[in-house]
């Protein structure tokens, strides 16, 4: 540069932070300025940027189901609004609105007020209040980023007005700093002016010189907005122009903003020979102009490693449900009990009959078959050998998207060995198919002629026959979509189309049969002339055996034991009761002496409703009797028994059926049904749950997915889509609510039965749903991640979307629910163990298993059992690292509640420590407020706290299951079998691993232990001086606390506790240092 010109670039806040650099956001320009002319630099003002998105669930006004929102935004007496969405409750604006910041100093004292309105002027002109208040945000100015990079997308809930405003819903905003336009528009002016003076930095003038363009006047709004978030102001698209080719080109490849330097000679006039210095100031440039939207694109960047669980989080959508639409519109019109799910188009045609069919072989054989083509699809029915008067009532549905052909037809054929013959047809124009929706009835089939392919309806002389059909376009809420043949499942066979098919399928009735063996009479050995060995009995129901111990007193020939056993049955009872006295041989070696078969059924075992007393009965054993033939005998009766064998000895037996007890196949912490087993227990349904299966996606590969769901006994299941990673199921079902505190499970998988038979289905995730935890009559539409635990680690297998809505139909029964025992009165009268509970529950795992498994189409094992949790009991280190976190977390309240007491005994906050002092004696001189305050401090927690409520429903955790940072050793070990399948180096590894977790677990529970030994030995005498010391000074503070009056005694303790810590001593105190010398019994063990 020339020696007579000085350029000191002046420095903006984030330009002093990176030694006077511009930033890679915004190109800077730099105006050379006299400083002889005393003109101050260009002050950098600001703009703030108001994104508004969207809103959800307003209230809704004027008595319809809809609102006409919009927003309107105050900022620092400017007002602006964004445009009206009419008749949407949950309306989005995507609209940007830019205010001026006139003095950014003031910002953090200012506030953004954002309200909602309703316009009524759109329905009522003449409306004395043409706007109605929805609800309101007051936002900080504290609160706004200082860029749009660091500002994100973020809802609140709207507040009220006033005491008595109705408001509901939320808003997201997004609110921000950009800079002012006009000052990067001042700035490119006069750079522009001056830029023919300028030298290009060899101290020679350009020989071509570009005039001056006004560039702020020439450029549009939107593409200035554009260009200052893409990082190419117009400022420095001029300035790149206006200096030729080169440094536009290096602008265009190179990522950077450049920043120019060119030097202006001296003037000859008025200054002397004295050099004139110019100062470059950094210009940035233009923000958005007022009130336009802009579209902000994300800066690149290094990519951050996302945090713990944010992958695994739920999606909040706005399907176009009926449901959340309003009043039912054309587009929307559907059954009034299927509004949770979208509508979806089919076709569907059913193939009922024919009659009068010609025979087309030379025996005058007919084999006929119906064939349903729609464009490149087709449905085939089954054909049926040697029958001119066919019958196949078989309906197909052709999905929406498949409706492409202009005509439908269904041809009649016949089976052939070597080419199957043409017999007739029947064409359909697809603009005369009638539409019909429920509730409207059934469409009644109709007869029509079959015509050849020219239209002839006689061939030589003779009619072709007659089909009866039924054709119609309708929806999945029609009561033919469950049986329907579908089009994408047309090319499978018979038995694979049958697991295709959506169903609902219910649980066994399960009760408990309590067995209870209370001695027997005059047995004798097997063998005569030997002693009679120890016996047991042996209860055998189904695959549940159960043995008592050897009864007493041993040898002798009447036998006691007096144990009760439990055991599953299901409805109906199929296996009969079987016990069987056995004598102990020898080790291994069991000889049964006698065998009753009782059958499970009244009255053979009486029913247990209300709890009563069951009467005992005495038993005759039968001999030389197998298990088979006893069986047989308890099916056709016992009045046909032959005498030879029937044997004197006895047992007495206590049986009955305890139905007042419900009997848990599911885990307690998530069941989804509570009630007893008996009807008459039973308590009225408090509301209905209706669920919308969607649709998912992200699901990976080529899968045939179908869902199950379980609430109560009732699963569902949807139809299985082929060949698709985003199926779109769109069924919706219904389930009688009994209990709040019930979850309900959905679960997706992949069809490997589709081919062959004997693959397993394969699980692709699970979600679960708590009733407790929704609103009612609220429609939750969200994506739920689907995850999937395996040896490898977490992975997420796809997203499933879901539509929910509890509706209420007894608020009373309702809450007082909460009131009442969570399981029936019978499991906390006569309790069952923990043990044989989780013995019971894997039994009933295994029968609802079987139960389903014998269905059409089968409910699988491997479906059932995952559905049910059963290996939730087996030990996993992952688990059991959560759960202590988990107690963890719940402790940490009262840590946090003591280091605060710690810090106002300490007094780090003088000002609240001298208020805590305050309460503490109005408390002490008022008692009787103690209480009231707890209350009604916990009410003013609870208020605050509803601000900032869940508003999506809970699901599964990853950070809480530790499912993320599990080791992977640690889940090959929690996948393991059991018994363990691995080697014995590494079951050696896990066991010492075990171990070591094992000894800490010891050592927490030691401590423990010892500190309440030490209370104990207060007043033990094991350390006769401690023990004196404490009854003495126990006696001198019941003189002291008898003489003074307890408030004196309370405030001398409180302000003792309280006092600062000038007053304090940093070693142990006197109590402290009294219990810890105390003994305890961990010098005796060995």
């Amino acid at each position: 540069f020339p020696k007579q010109s000085t350029y000191q670039p002046s420095q903006s806040r984030e330009e002093q932070s990176t030694h006077g650099r511009p930033s890679s956001q915004t190109p800077a320009i730099l105006q050379p300025i006299d400083i002889h002319t005393s003109q101050p630099p260009l002050a950098a003002t600001m703009k703030l940027a108001v994104e508004v998105a969207d809103a959800a669930e307003l209230s809704a006004k004027d008595g319809s189901s809809s609102c006409n929102a919009f927003v309107e935004v105050e900022f620092d007496g400017q007002r602006q609004r964004t445009a009206t969405r009419p008749g949407d409750l949950s309306p989005q604006w995507n609209e940007t609105l830019v205010f001026d910041v006139r003095d950014p100093a003031r910002l953090s004292a200012l506030t953004v007020d954002v309200s909602v309105q309703h316009d009524r002027s759109l329905n009522d002109h003449n409306a004395l209040r043409p706007h109605v208040f929805l609800g309101r945000v007051r936002v900080s100015g504290e609160s706004v980023a200082r860029s749009p990079d660091e500002a994100f997308l973020q809802r609140f809930p709207l507040d009220k007005r006033g005491l008595f405003s109705r408001v509901s819903g939320d808003i997201a905003l997004r609110l921000y700093l950009v800079p002012d336009a006009r000052d990067g528009d001042r700035v490119e002016q006069d750079h522009a002016a001056a830029a023919p003076a300028m030298d290009t930095g060899g101290g020679q003038q350009q020989n071509q010189q570009q005039p001056s363009q006004p560039v702020a006047g020439n450029l549009d709004p939107e593409r200035m907005v554009r260009n200052v978030f893409s990082g190419e102001g117009p400022a420095g698209a001029a300035a790149a122009s206006a200096s030729g080719g080169p440094a536009a080109e290096t602008k265009g490849k190179s990522g950077h903003d450049t920043r120019e330097f060119r030097s202006i000679p001296a003037s000859s006039g008025g200054g002397g020979n004295e050099p004139r210095r110019h100062t470059l100031h950094a210009m940035a440039a233009p923000p958005p102009p007022a009130g336009q939207t802009v579209v902000v694109p994300k800066p690149a960047g290094p990519a951050q490693a996302p945090p713990p669980g944010s992958q695994y989080g739920l999606t909040e959508t706005k399907p176009p449900l009926p449901a959340k639409m309003g009043p039912r519109s054309g587009t929307a019109k559907i059954a009034s009990t299927y509004d949770m799910v979208e509508p979806m188009s089919y076709l569907y045609v059913t193939v009922v009959k024919a009659r009068d069919l010609p025979s087309m072989d030379l025996t005058g054989a007919l084999d006929p078959y119906v064939e349903v083509k729609l464009g490149n699809f087709k449905g085939v029915t089954r054909h049926l050998e040697k029958n001119q008067n066919p019958v196949w009532r078989q309906t197909f549905a052709f999905s929406g998207a498949h409706l492409q052909a202009s005509q439908l037809e269904v041809i009649v054929m016949d089976k052939d060995t070597l080419r199957d013959d043409f017999v007739g047809r029947v064409v359909f124009d697809m603009s005369d198919i009638p539409s019909r929706l429920p509730p409207d009835s059934p469409l009644a089939p109709q007869w029509y002629s079959l015509a050849d392919a020219h239209g002839e309806r006689f061939r030589h002389g003779h009619p072709l026959g007659e089909i009866m059909l039924a054709v119609w376009i309708g929806t999945q809420a029609d009561e033919a979509f469950p049986e329907a043949w579908h089009s994408d499942a047309h090319s499978l066979s018979r038995e694979g189309l049958t697991n295709t098919r959506s169903k609902v399928y219910y649980s066994p009735k399960l009760i408990y049969l309590k067995v209870s063996v209370i001695a027997a009479q005059d047995l004798i050995a097997a063998d005569k002339g030997r002693p009679l060995a120890p016996t047991i009995a042996k209860i055998q129901m189904g695959s549940q055996i159960r043995r008592t111990r050897p009864g007493q007193p041993q040898g002798s020939a009447n036998q006691s034991w007096n144990e009760e056993f439990m055991f599953v049955a299901s409805e109906p009872f199929e296996d009969p009761l079987v016990v069987t006295v056995e004598e102990k041989v020898a080790a291994g070696r069991d000889e049964p002496i006698g065998r009753i078969i009782i059958p499970v059924a009244s009255p053979y075992v009486p029913r247990n409703d209300l709890a009563k007393s069951i009467p005992s009965k005495w038993f005759n054993l039968s001999r030389g009797m197998t298990v088979d033939e006893a069986a047989a005998e308890a099916t056709t009766g016992t009045k046909h028994r032959e005498h030879s064998k029937t044997f004197a000895s006895k047992i007495h037996l206590r049986m009955s059926l305890e139905t007042a007890y419900h009997v848990l196949d599911e885990s307690t912490h998530y069941s989804s049904d509570l009630q007893p087993a008996a009807k008459k227990l039973r308590k009225s349904a408090i509301g209905v749950l209706e669920v919308g299966i969607l649709s998912a996606r992200g699901l990976g590969g080529n899968k045939s997915p179908y869902c199950v769901a379980k609430y109560g006994s009732k699963w569902v299941r949807t139809r299985t889509l082929l060949g698709t990673a985003a199926p779109a199921w769109n069924e919706q079902y219904t389930w009688e609510v009994f209990d709040l505190s019930t979850v309900i499970t959905v679960a997706v998988f992949d069809n490997n039965h589709l081919h062959h038979s004997d693959g397993k289905d394969q699980r692709i995730g699970k979600v679960r749903v708590r009733l407790a935890t929704l609103e009612s009559d609220r429609v939750y539409t969200h994506y739920y991640p689907l995850m999937a635990l395996t040896p490898g680690g977490l992975k997420k297998t796809g997203e499933l979307h879901l539509a929910v809505r509890f509706t209420c139909t007894a608020w009373a029964n309702m809450l007082a629910q909460y009131g009442r025992p969570l399981l029936p009165k019978m499991h906390y009268s006569n309790p069952i163990s923990v043990l044989q509970l989780d013995y019971l529950r894997f039994q009933a795992m295994q029968m609802v298993a079987t139960r389903l498994g014998r269905s059409e189409p089968p409910l699988h094992r491997e479906v059932v059992e995952y559905m049910l949790d059963v290996d939730s009991h087996m030990f996993s280190l992952r688990r059991s690292k959560a759960n202590f976190y988990r107690i963890t977390s719940l402790f940490s309240g009262v840590v946090a509640v003591g280091k605060w007491f710690d810090g106002i005994c300490k007094w780090k906050n003088p000002l609240t420590t001298i208020l805590v002092h305050v309460l503490f004696l109005i408390l002490v001189c008022y008692p009787e407020l103690i209480l009231p305050t707890v209350f009604l401090y916990l009410f003013m927690i609870g208020v605050w706290n509803y601000r900032r409520r869940p508003r999506k429903p809970p699901h599964m955790d990853t950070v809480l299951s530790h499912a993320e940072q599990a080791h992977p050793d640690e889940l090959d070990e929690e996948f393991d079998t059991f018994p363990t399948s691995k080697p014995s180096d590494v079951v050696r590894m896990r066991y010492d691993r075990l171990r070591s977790v094992a000894g800490r677990v010891q050592t927490v529970v030691g401590d423990l232990a010892m500190q309440g030994e030490r209370a104990q030995s207060l007043l033990s005498w094991r350390d006769p001086r401690a023990t004196a010391i404490f009854i003495t000074m126990s006696l001198i503070v019941a003189v002291v606390l008898y003489i003074t009056p307890f408030q004196v005694v309370a405030v001398v303790f409180g302000l003792f506790m309280l006092r600062h810590p000038r007053f304090r001593s940093k070693q142990p105190s006197v109590p402290f240092n009294f219990y810890k010398r105390l003994p305890a019994k961990g010098d005796m063990l060995l």
